[in-house]
């Protein structure tokens, strides 16, 4: 069954096409316009319809059943491209042609659709289908990680970069938990980073008067408010910190890492940064 946006196409719009042929001889006639079936035209001969089981037809060419004189009248009618179906012509399909069914009449999505279903969008007049996986709202990349173990190697009064070494998530394998701990992320954008840090100093053998923790990008130390620090700790012993910011990425070859420092009253030895308490994480933010 043929379906039709909007109402039906006259299926007779067109005045019936025809041809009329004197002078032959011989089988053959060469019509005006090809068709594909003896039954897409009507011949007769002078004024006598023909069986169209009596000719053939190929194309342009028909071919009679009998041979002709330079007398006789060869008439051709073509219904078939009279009563062909005929499409609606380019944009001629308009909001009053078309129920409001087309969309209401369907079954429902009940559910976020997959990355891969498509939609149709006017990209400057143009339509066009797109993934739904390039409109959805999307924090990814996003990561979080912690230090699973003990860091033992945090010099006094310097920056050390922190051993995170187990993911709670990472949605676009952009953190390397394994040998250089940073998040590169390949979707360029602004990011909100976050970092959190507790370190014991000297192994529990000397007090802390500072804290650092501080973001370093693409290898060296970022300024911009991304470093923060505990100063006058009252002699604390296993302090600990927070450090949030926003950060741009590249898209390709930006990454940071994070670094923490202690400085303690006593002989300057290493201190530990206490497994199960740090943090590293960020996500993409959407909209800016």
């Amino acid at each position: 069954m043929t379906k039709y946006i909007g109402s039906q196409p006259a299926t007779s719009f067109e005045a019936v096409k025809k041809d009329r042929f004197t002078g032959l001889t011989g089988t053959g006639v060469t019509l005006s316009h090809s068709v594909s079936s003896v039954q897409d035209i009507v011949v007769w001969v002078n004024n006598v319809k023909q069986d169209y089981n009596n000719y053939t037809v190929s194309g342009t060419a028909l071919t009679l059943g009998g041979s002709l004189v330079s007398s006789d009248v060869v008439q051709v009618l073509y219904v078939g491209r009279t009563f062909q179906t005929v499409n609606p012509s380019a944009a001629s399909v308009g909001n009053n042609e078309v129920a409001s069914t087309i969309i209401t009449g369907q079954t429902a999505l009940a559910a976020t659709p997959d990355d891969t279903d498509e939609l149709l969008i006017s990209d400057a007049g143009t339509l066009k289908r797109i993934d739904y996986s390039y409109l959805k709202a999307s924090n990814a990349p996003a990561f979080q990680a912690y230090n699973s173990s003990d860091q033992s190697s945090i010099g006094d009064n310097t920056y050390t970069k922190l051993i995170l070494n187990t993911e709670l998530y990472d949605t676009d394998s952009a953190y390397d938990n394994s040998s250089n701990y940073r998040f590169t992320p390949q979707t360029a954008g602004k990011y909100y980073c976050y970092g959190q840090v507790t370190i014991t100093a000297h192994n529990g053998n000397d007090d802390a008067k500072e804290l650092g923790l501080k973001f370093y990008k693409n290898g060296s130390a970022a300024t911009n408010l991304l470093r923060q620090s505990l100063y006058n700790l009252g002699y604390q012993n296993t302090p600990s910190l927070t450090l949030s910011a926003v950060i741009d990425f590249n898209g390709s070859s930006d990454y940071i890492e994070l670094y923490a420092k202690i400085n303690t009253v006593g002989n300057g030895a290493n201190s530990t940064a206490v497994a199960n308490e740090s943090r590293f994480g960020a996500y993409k933010l959407i909209g800016v």
